[in-house]
């Protein structure tokens, strides 16, 4: 039996763990210090704060209620590493109110009506106010939001929200009407280098008992890695500060670089930047700066982007902003992104950068997008006409006698192919859709068009004013006619020369 446990009491001893090595000087810091360092050198008061003066400088309403104690509902909107946290629980503090935080991630509206209970029994207790701090409001979905209306409405709480999504589309109306907006900005690179500086120096909360300097440009290159976000900031600044202690350096630009390793750049696929950057391709392309172009398609692809979302977009720029002024636009795009389907990404990436350079050079002309938006408008707006008889197709001895393809004029049989008949139902007789531009090819087909008419009718009715006054199909915005005229309205289908 003493021989049994023995050799288990013996296997035990060999299964124990041996024992760690000392820990080195950095090591001690972080257990000492579980937060991390951007939790643990947030701003004690207003004055620390660095960054939002259009907010929190002398005489802003904002600074202004905080330090009047008239604190109100509102919506702080951002970018990440902006402060809205840190500025949730500032104004709690200065109106001495019970801060209270609350994700939209892991709670509901069951955890918001017992915050609510707990607010109202402070408030009628001692008269203390109570400052809810909504992270990531916009996750919540409309029932959530609505749970929160009765009590800010009536002061129970102090609604503080934080989101990094346009509040006009992911905040509830009656919500946003009861709190007011705040946008605050993304931090500059001084900001950043500023927050740095403070946090390498201070020996309390940061990282000063490393003793450790930085050299300038160390300090620049975080901030142009964290691009505005003083989080991410202060995350590479602290894992810079361990390879420097390990290394027995400074904080040098290389050990910066090697602790940020790539840069994050704010993109989210399904929110406001993602539209907000193909908005400035789009235009960019549109207004013939082939440079625009690239750098905006360089960000979304760094960023991540789908480069197929990217190369359909530019299939539709080169039909909506190229048109028939460059046909071949279109035959490009679509090369383009059947090239990167075939070699994928990097290498697949260099022929949309060259379908958007092409884009932006070529001649632009929207006349068919705004020709069928007005003539897809008459389809909606007016009764569905009946096709005229003599367009109709008669594959039957009873469809001949009712008049089906009576009096059709066969185009190969007349001289150029140029018969003169309505192709229009009568109702819309006489109507103009497309109205080419003098741009690029589509300025010969312009002139096709008037050597056509002009034959057909003996002078190009379409050059002379018509009587037809029906207002132009309402477009999208930013798409105006290239004529400068409405279709169908009272002048000339062809566009004026603007003076030199």
């Amino acid at each position: 039996m003493e021989l049994f446990e023995d050799q288990v009491l013996g296997r035990q001893e060999r299964r124990r763990p041996r024992e760690s090595a000392p820990v080195p000087v950095i090591g001690r810091i972080a257990a000492g210090s579980p937060a991390p360092l951007a939790d643990r050198i947030r701003p004690r008061t207003l004055d620390e704060v660095v960054g939002q003066d259009h907010l929190l400088g002398p005489g802003r309403s904002l600074r202004v209620a905080v330090e009047s104690g008239d604190l109100h509902s509102m919506i702080l909107w951002g970018p990440p590493g902006t402060g809205k946290t840190t500025l949730a629980s500032l104004f709690a503090r200065h109106v001495r109110a019970h801060f209270v935080t609350f994700s939209a991630v892991l709670s509901g509206v069951k955890e918001v009506r017992a915050l609510v209970a707990e607010a109202e029994g402070r408030l009628t207790r001692a008269a203390e106010r109570t400052v809810l701090f909504v992270d990531e409001i916009h996750r919540f979905n409309k029932a959530q939001q609505d749970a929160f209306l009765p009590h800010v409405e009536h002061g129970t709480i102090i609604l503080v929200g934080a989101t990094t999504e346009n509040p006009s589309f992911e905040v509830i109306p009656a919500l946003l009407s009861r709190c007011r907006v705040y946008v605050l900005e993304r931090l500059t690179e001084g900001d950043v280098v500023a927050i740095l500086t403070r946090a390498l120096g201070d020996p309390e909360r940061g990282l000063g008992g490393l003793k450790r300097e930085a050299h300038p440009e160390a300090l620049l290159a975080i901030a142009r890695l964290a691009d505005g976000d003083a989080r991410s900031a202060l995350n590479i600044l602290e894992v810079a500060a361990h390879l420097a202690t390990v290394a027995g350096t400074g904080l040098t630009v290389e050990l910066a670089q090697e602790a940020g390793q790539k840069k994050t750049l704010l993109y989210d696929r399904a929110g406001e930047e993602h539209y907000n950057l193909i908005s400035a391709l789009h235009k960019s392309v549109r207004d013939g700066d082939p440079d625009g172009a690239l750098y905006w398609l360089a960000r979304m692809l760094e960023a991540g982007e789908d480069p197929l979302f990217l190369a359909r977009r530019l299939v539709r720029m080169a039909s909506e902003d190229v048109g028939l002024a460059d046909p071949q636009a279109l035959a490009v795009t679509l090369a383009a992104r059947d090239a990167y389907h075939f070699l994928g990404t990097p290498e697949g990436e260099l022929a949309l950068a060259e379908a958007a350079v092409y884009l932006a050079c070529a001649p632009k002309s929207n006349a068919v997008y705004v020709a069928f938006d007005a003539a897809r408008a008459d389809v909606h707006d007016r009764p569905a006409e009946p096709v005229p008889l003599h367009l109709r197709n008669a594959p039957t001895p009873l469809m001949k006698t009712l008049g089906y393809g009576a009096s059709y004029q066969y185009a190969h049989d007349a001289p150029d192919a140029l018969v003169d008949q309505e192709h229009l139902p009568p109702a819309l007789r006489g109507r103009i859709y497309y109205r080419p531009s003098p741009r690029g090819q589509e300025g010969a087909l312009r002139a096709r068009l008037e050597a056509w008419h002009a034959r057909r009718t003996g002078g190009d009715p379409r050059c002379r004013t018509r009587r037809d006054t029906r207002p132009g199909p309402g477009r999208s915005s930013g798409s105006a006619s290239s004529s400068g005229a409405a279709p169908g309205s009272t002048r000339s289908r062809w566009p004026r020369r603007r003076p030199s």
